[in-house]
């Protein structure tokens, strides 16, 4: 089966509380796939219920391999020392310990401290490190780069990238749309317990429209502008500035981000 994860009409509710409307949608094996939804969207209880965590109302999950989760908010007892951890999670799962994975997190530097005394950087790396533990087949990350400085974020994220290289199907659940179109393959939009729309960012950009972001660098200052009419807009905005005398310093052109896209796409589903 080319299938890692298959959920169909999955459903749940609390107290009469509709959170999931029957979601349907697909995970192939070896992809990065990326669940996003605004607060209250019905994300979390997604995830959860795939995981095992949280009992749905109806509906079927079927998850072809072994799962490993790091999940966003996650502790350790305060002096316990990374090691002593991986060690207690190796019995758990009765695996070896994978010390060529240890060591490309980085475990080998902080073995000697405690939890307590780890940065937020450290303790993300350790938590994904316990989630890999006994060579899972599907790894969830739940904002995994959450509290973490430009270079944890980009040490994290090449190691996630190196986890796709071997052919984990990685889940991950995110805010940051930089992050999510940096490293997903597919991304589905979960609005109001349904989801609003699932495919690739290229295939959101087309499906939300034809809008340019003109970004206009000048003595004055930085300015963006939207359009649906590039040409048009453009040499507008050119003659203005050059009736005005206003210097151009720079100027640049894009479809928008991924982040944009998602606030439009939430937008137009609440209407």
């Amino acid at each position: 089966m080319n299938s890692a994860i298959q959920v169909c009409g999955l459903k749940k509710s609390y107290d009469n509380n509709k959170v999931l409307n029957g979601l349907d949608f697909d995970i192939e094996k070896g992809e990065t796939f990326a669940l996003l939804g605004v607060n209250g969207a019905g994300k979390t209880t997604a995830l959860e219920c795939i995981e095992g965590l949280r009992k749905y109302d109806s509906g079927t999950i079927t998850v072809n391999g072994k799962m490993g989760i790091q999940l966003q908010s996650s502790s350790l007892p305060a002096h316990i020392k990374p090691m002593e951890a991986v060690r207690l999670f190796s019995k758990w799962n009765r695996a070896k310990m994978d010390f060529t994975m240890l060591n490309a997190l980085g475990m080998k530097e902080i073995e000697k401290k405690q939890y307590i005394q780890l940065s937020t950087g450290q303790k993300r790396r350790l938590h994904l490190a316990l989630a890999l533990i006994g060579n899972p087949d599907i790894i969830f990350l739940d904002e995994p780069t959450a509290g973490l400085d430009t270079m944890g974020r980009v040490s994290l994220h090449e190691q996630i990238r190196k986890l796709k290289l071997q052919g984990k199907t990685i889940v991950l659940a995110s805010h940051d749309m930089a992050e999510v179109e940096s490293l997903c393959d597919r991304i589905a939009i979960l609005n109001t317990g349904n989801i609003a729309f699932c495919g690739t960012a290229a295939e959101l950009t087309d499906k939300i429209g034809e809008t340019y972001f003109i970004h206009i660098k000048t003595q004055q200052g930085n300015s963006t502008f939207e359009t649906d009419h590039i040409e048009d807009t453009l040499i507008s905005l050119l003659n203005d500035l050059k009736q005005k005398e206003i210097h151009i310093l720079d100027i640049q052109v894009d479809r928008g981000t991924l982040e944009q896209h998602f606030i439009e796409m939430a937008r137009r589903e609440t209407k």
